[in-house]
């Protein structure tokens, strides 16, 4: 029964993260539809897209689900990214697009996504499992875009892109149902036979902001977010610029998500077993030398789709690694408050990835300068992990074991 309950809480975890990051990373298949329909330049989108992506890293989603439970955390937030696709369908201008786009939307994904849910499957998953949990829940958000981004190239196609958001809103209602089979109120004590942490979370936190460790993470993790926030809000626009058709640019982001889902798993699984820090740093050197090799070849419509399915592996792999290296050296009990510390950095980087990719293209009429941005942020994320201590940082006590 204990398996069985782990297991669905997992896929429970999963499919959230699936619907709420699946449906984000459709967003940029409407650049072009609505900067067209509204008669603005990119940089307006994009900047909608940057508020969004900063409110989506605000941890205090993270901290209320530490101190009131992950369950109405997530149902509000289901309901509130609901209602936030649907007004920027019924309400087509430049301030809807803003406020339902950019602020509600960034709420509902503050809300459902992997700082809540992360924190709540920690709860159910025993400690020696949860970094290989925590692979599987980002690989969930990978089968999402793998699965909702070619849905909607399809909504768009058949129905025009007010339509295909009104029935995205749809489809985000599912989280809020969801949202009952994790664990409710946080219960102090751990899953199994592990150490008790007894600090108070402001010890917590008044320790990790101490901790160099937590800051290079935090740094790191704002490259990450500058990468992907960057290539999937733009890339679909720079391949049509290139001539490519709509359907490429699906696919290439159909086949980051399902090559993330092997990419998220393997290094989870390998973060069990090898030390994260340099897991991380290979992984943005890799990002680094992919698109290195992506620019110096020929843009055809192979190309595009191969830079999909390499990048994709490198894609969200970096948060189980993360994560998990958060929880290794301040514990487990407060890892959605300071995991969504952390995370606010990779936010930080989205939003300057997504608004700096329309507003430079706006400037000069092409991508390069964000292009080589990328190039040197994964270089210089790469470098900064090596130095990273990772030793655990907090004081903890036996657990009571069982007469």
């Amino acid at each position: 029964m204990r398996n069985k309950t782990i297991l669905l809480v997992v896929l429970a975890g999963a499919l959230i993260v699936a619907i709420s990051m699946g449906t984000r990373q459709s967003f940029g298949l409407f650049l072009q539809p609505i900067t067209g329909s509204l008669g603005i330049g990119r940089e307006l989108f994009s900047l909608s897209m940057a508020i969004q992506n900063l409110i989506f890293g605000v941890p205090l989603m993270g901290i209320l689900a530490d101190r009131y439970g992950a369950r109405p955390i997530l149902i509000a937030g289901g309901v509130i990214y609901a209602a936030g696709l649907l007004f920027v369908a019924v309400s087509p201008n430049t301030t809807a697009l803003f406020l339902s786009l950019g602020l509600l939307a960034g709420l509902g994904l503050s809300s459902a996504s992997y700082v809540v849910v992360l924190g709540a499957v920690a709860q159910a998953v025993p400690l020696q499992q949860r970094t290989a949990a925590f692979g599987l829940i980002t690989a969930g958000g990978s089968f999402g875009m793998f699965a909702v981004v070619p849905f909607t190239q399809w909504l768009l196609s058949g129905f025009g892109w007010q339509r295909a958001m009104i029935l995205l809103a749809v489809f985000v209602w599912l989280i809020a149902l969801l949202a009952f089979v994790l664990p409710g109120r946080r219960k102090d004590g751990g899953t199994s036979a592990e150490p008790e942490e007894t600090q108070t979370m402001s010890e917590v936190l008044a320790q990790a902001v101490r901790h160099s460790g937590f800051w290079l993470l935090f740094v790191g993790f704002f490259v990450c977010g500058f990468h992907v926030a960057f290539i999937a809000t733009h890339m679909p626009a720079y391949l049509a610029d290139n001539g490519l058709a709509p359907s490429v640019s699906a696919t290439a982001l159909a086949l980051i998500g399902i090559f993330n889902m092997f990419g998220s798993y393997s290094f989870g699984w390998l973060g069990d077993r090898l030390r994260k820090k340099y897991l991380l740093s290979f992984l943005y050197g890799m990002r680094a030398v992919v698109i290195v090799i992506f620019l110096m070849l020929p843009l055809t419509s192979a190309s595009a789709i191969v830079f999909g399915a390499v990048i994709g592996f490198l894609w969200l792999a970096t948060v189980p690694l993360t994560s998990g290296a958060v929880a290794q050296i301040f514990g487990w009990r407060y890892l959605s408050t300071l995991y969504g510390i952390v995370f606010l950095g990779h936010q930080i980087g989205a939003f300057l990835g997504v608004w700096l990719g329309g507003r430079i293209y706006d400037t000069v009429g092409n991508y390069d300068t964000v292009w080589m941005m990328s190039i040197a942020l994964g270089v210089f994320a790469a470098l900064i992990h090596l130095p990273l201590s990772d030793r655990p940082a907090l004081k903890r006590t036996p657990s009571p074991q069982p007469a």
